[in-house]
This record gives structure tokens, C-alpha cells and sequence, in this order.
């Protein structure tokens, strides 16, 4: 089942993208938007070109546990995509993507890899969406009931 992972951010919106199987998730882009809401239409058309079965949107929820305004707004948004898709939307647990994503790079970067900071912010969103896509492919985040948010 082809799956499409998306890290919405208010200006930045990373996604990425699994094999056919299923098994595998890469980057696949960086959307700039002035707000989450013109992500919509993007997506849609990355839906229908990549033959994409399922959503997957990275819920930020706080380090407490707690479910904060970013939270629900992010469910919003989601249930908004999933209307306008027609395609299921699974929310995840999303906290630390962004952290292990810039380490990742970090890594890279002192392997040689040249990345200027320009390119480093561009690449770090699709990078985070990869890896909790990556998380919740291998079995290891489970998907959240945001009923109650």
C-alpha cells in the first residue's frame, strides 16, 4: 500500500513517500507555504499522480503527553485533507522527528557531504516525514485515536 507521510509545519510542509510494498519510505518534497491550509490542493495532486492509498500526518504532541492547540489544529487539518482526498488519514506520534532527522544530516554533513544551511532546511522536513513514515511502516508507531482532540 503506497503511503504518504506528511510533517506539517506552518510554513514548510515535508513529505514523503513509500514503495508500492509498502516497506520502504524516502523523502519526497518540501512545500513552502504562508499557511497549512495551501498544502491542500499539493497533496491532493500528489495523491492522484504517485497513486498514494494512505495518509500518514505526524501529530506534534507535547513531551508530557499532552495534546496542545498544534495538536488539534494539526487534526483539523487533517480530517480537512482527508475530505478533500478521499483518501484515509492516520495521525502518529511525531515528537523527536525534527530532532533525529537534523542529526541525520549532521551525520551526512560530517561525511562529507556538502549541505549549505538553505539546503539543510529544505531537505530536514521530507527527511522527518521519512522517518516516522519509515517508524510506522516498520511497526513501530502506532496510530493515535485523536477522537477526543
Amino acid at each position: 500500500m503506497r503511503t504518504l507521510a506528511i510533517d506539517l509545519g506552518s510554513k514548510r510542509v515535508g513529505l514523503a513517500l513509500s514503495d508500492e510494498g509498502g516497506k520502504y519510505a524516502t523523502p519526497y518534497d518540501v512545500l513552502q507555504v504562508s499557511a497549512p491550509e495551501q498544502a491542500i490542493a499539493p497533496i491532493v495532486q500528489v495523491v492522484a499522480k504517485e497513486g498514494v492509498e494512505r495518509l500518514v500526518v505526524g501529530l506534534p504532541l507535547n513531551m508530557d503527553d499532552s495534546v496542545g492547540d498544534s495538536a488539534r489544529r494539526t487534526v483539523r487539518w487533517g480530517n480537512a485533507l482527508a475530505a478533500a482526498s478521499g483518501k484515509p488519514v492516520v495521525f502518529v506520534d511525531e515528537r523527536l522527528s525534527s530532532f533525529t532527522a537534523e542529526q541525520q544530516l549532521i551525520d551526512r554533513k560530517r561525511g562529507g557531504e556538502r549541505l549549505t544551511r538553505g539546503g539543510k532546511k529544505q531537505r530536514l522536513d521530507a527527511l522527518a516525514a521519512a522517518g516516522f513514515l519509515q517508524e510506522f511502516l516498520d511497526g513501530r508507531l502506532a496510530p493515535l485515536d485523536t477522537s477526543g482532540y
